[in-house]
């Protein structure tokens, strides 16, 4: 009895999102076939209720005692690391909420199961970060996976979300298919699925049979190569750019920013806790995607005109400085890393919020912005998001004083500090080469001109909020310094 109250106290932020989520359901079934009560109403309804649910679950995650226990016959872990992490997941989708709620009422997105689907996936990201288990893993990851297929082919009529989603579908079977045929072989092998198991396995583990060392390097390899894809490293990124152009900009702005945390804990536990015996492999294998992430990341932005292929390729690049913490095989790389994905996540959300805020008056409609060039003349028309703008791509180029440049200061001196001084220098030049596309921009904001001044709209107040806190965030990192311990200790891992 005292096994199962521990079980339920550790998902009990699970439970309440998921208890709502089924009461928001029923509710929106019942009235969506109401005269009186539309689509758009019972919409906007929802989109409120779902903040409401996001919000006292916050306040649920922030109250709950970190107990340090695994939980559901070793399939679950509650320990510092998911407290901090799962904070932030709620603390994310809350601010990507203010970005979406008054955009789906203007863009009439009037499909009430579109909240559904976001609560599930925020059930299924809080699962994600606490799973100690292949299957466990295999699972969470594979009811996020069904979710976003969904999302990014919601706008049904467009062909180019219809596209989206298929290429996103077909190959996230692939990447399931690697994730459960590594998992098996390495089952077969070893008979057992639990990380835990897989750390007294493996510690000081020594074999003469060839088959089963080969074998287990196989499905760790098959696993690897799965998480890869999850998190668009090069050379398994082929889906970013497609289905990010091809998603409503608000979905866009949730795959690319909030996911990452789930799939980069996932890395973690697996190599850290489970594999970390065989570090010298599997950073041989990661270090091949972290040299591609950085080219085709740095250079396949330079030949972008759109905004969501930019940022697709500019994740990619930033996916290849997270994994360079990772092959470190310290815990000061899990820091660099976790403090990198934090800044990597406030500013991405920031960016998406200037997209969405430069909606363009072109007699007779209103025009929104895809294209990179539409922000020229920006100073001119509108000072204070030109400087906005500013702090975000200087903060992505890692330029100093901002809080980009220190969490890629981070990362670089950890991995020089573990002599990985040939891939550190690459990171360094393409960092570098990566300003050059960055200062572009700012170029067209401030230098360049137009016969005619464009006409911007006026910005909503809850995307103003979000690029607001995300620029004092970006900021304020770098005027105190103790907010980083302050952070570091907050997602410590004991």
């Amino acid at each position: 009895m005292i096994y199962t109250l521990y079980d339920l106290y550790s998902i009990l932020l699970e439970i309440y999102i998921l208890v709502s989520v089924i009461i928001v359901l029923i509710y929106g079934v019942f009235f969506s076939s109401s005269a009186n009560l539309g689509f758009p109403i019972l919409s906007a309804n929802l989109g409120k209720l779902t903040i409401q649910v996001f919000s006292f679950g916050l306040y649920l995650a922030i109250s709950q005692e970190i107990l340090n226990l695994i939980s559901w016959n070793n399939f679950l872990i509650f320990d510092n690391f998911s407290y901090g992490a799962q904070i932030v997941i709620l603390l994310s989708i809350i601010s990507w909420f203010f970005l979406t709620f008054l955009y789906s009422v203007q863009q009439k997105i009037t499909s009430f199961e579109f909240w559904i689907l976001i609560m599930l996936a925020v059930i299924s990201m809080l699962l994600i970060v606490r799973s100690y288990d292949l299957l466990s893993i295999y699972l969470t990851l594979e009811l996020q996976a069904l979710i976003f297929y969904v999302l990014a082919s919601f706008k049904r009529t467009s062909e180019f979300s219809t596209e989206a989603g298929l290429k996103y579908f077909v190959l996230g079977a692939f990447a399931s298919a690697f994730l459960l045929f590594g998992s098996s072989l390495i089952y077969g092998l070893t008979g057992a699925t639990n990380l835990n198991d897989y750390s007294k396995l493996f510690t000081g583990f020594i074999t003469d049979d060839l088959l089963i060392a080969n074998g287990i390097k196989t499905g760790l390899v098959f696993i690897i190569i799965a998480l890869l894809f999850k998190i668009s490293a090069s050379p398994f990124h082929m889906w970013a750019p497609d289905v990010y152009e091809g998603s409503m900009i608000t979905v866009t702005a949730f795959f690319s920013s909030i996911p990452k945390l789930g799939a980069f804990s996932v890395l973690f536990r697996l190599l850290f806790f489970g594999f970390y015996d065989w570090i010298d492999w599997w950073s041989l294998v990661i270090l091949p995607c972290i040299l591609l992430s950085l080219l085709i990341g740095t250079l396949g932005a330079f030949t972008q005109i759109k905004w969501k292929r930019f940022m697709a390729y500019s994740s990619i690049n930033h996916v290849g400085f997270l994994l360079l913490g990772f092959i470190t095989g310290i815990t000061t790389g899990i820091f660099s890393v976790l403090f990198y994905l934090l800044v990597y996540i406030i500013t991405t959300l920031g960016i998406f919020a200037f997209i969405m805020s430069l909606n363009q008056y072109r007699f007779p409609k209103i025009y929104q912005t895809r294209y990179l060039e539409d922000i020229v003349m920006l100073s001119t028309t509108n000072p204070v998001l030109a400087f906005t703008v500013l702090v975000f791509l200087f903060s992505m180029a890692g330029i100093p004083p901002l809080a980009g440049f220190y969490s890629k200061l981070f990362v670089l001196l950890i991995a020089i500090q573990n002599n990985s001084i040939g891939i550190s220098v690459i990171a360094i030049i393409m960092s570098c080469v990566a300003c050059f596309y960055y200062i572009r921009l700012i170029k067209s904001v401030y230098f360049d001109k137009k016969i005619y001044w464009p006409i911007l709209l006026k910005i909503d107040k809850s995307i103003s909020l979000v690029m607001g806190l995300s620029t004092m965030l970006l900021v304020g990192l770098c005027l105190d310094l103790e907010l980083i311990t302050i952070i570091s200790t907050f997602m410590s891992v004991v």
